[in-house]
């Protein structure tokens, strides 16, 4: 007579154990996977400044008539932007991504201030500058002042600009640097992003500066 054996649990089973291998095995993966994002370095969009430096402070005035100093947004993320409102295309391009890229950030978008200094005050008076810079958003702010003060912040921050005679209607028009510059919310000029970024480019770099 043949005694009866009792089913072996499936706790202790080769199923199990398999299952229980490839469980373990999914979890170290998922937690090397989480560590190595953890530690990886963050890869900007836009041109990164190795040693990011102080931004140089300036005064001008600003489309509402009233004068505005660069350190005013500190605790913001400021993106700068040297432009004029005559620009057919360049400027237009640029103010309408870096709309698209505030809208982008949600709540968040009110931690940024754009602001787009005039290369052209002989034709860019505060009226037309107020004008022009709410139609693409009513936080960006435009700035103005005296040829030479001008001339001045364009050289701290390195921007090219002349006027360059044409037959259009215009009678001419400015040729310059189209770069846009993130000074984060210490001060420090951090990013540059060049003609062309995307919104969702711009706005990922700046997600990661507000997290900072």
């Amino acid at each position: 007579m043949t005694t009866a054996t009792s089913p072996q649990p499936f706790w202790r089973s080769k199923s199990f154990l398999a299952f229980g291998v490839a469980l373990g095995l999914f979890l170290i993966a998922g937690l090397i996977w989480l560590i190595w994002n953890l530690f990886q370095p963050y890869a900007f969009h836009g041109m990164v400044l190795q040693s990011p430096m102080p931004a140089t402070d300036f005064t001008l005035s600003g489309s509402n008539g009233q004068p505005v100093t660069l350190s005013d947004y500190r605790g913001k993320l400021v993106l700068l932007y040297f432009g004029y409102t005559t620009c057919p295309d360049v400027c237009p391009t640029t103010l309408a991504e870096l709309r698209k890229a505030r809208e982008l950030l949600g709540k968040r978008g009110d931690q940024v201030q754009v602001l787009m200094v005039t290369i052209d005050p002989e034709r860019d008076t505060l009226e037309i500058l107020g004008d022009y810079i709410t139609h693409f958003d009513s936080s960006f702010i435009a700035l103005t002042g005296t040829s030479d003060q001008i001339a001045a912040v364009a050289t701290y921050y390195g921007i090219f600009y002349q006027k360059n005679e044409s037959d259009s209607a215009l009678g001419y028009l400015m040729d310059h640097t189209a770069t846009v510059m993130a000074i984060d919310r210490q001060g420090y000029l951090r990013v540059v992003f060049p003609f062309g970024a995307t919104a969702q480019d711009i706005a990922a770099d700046l997600d990661y500066l507000l997290k900072r």
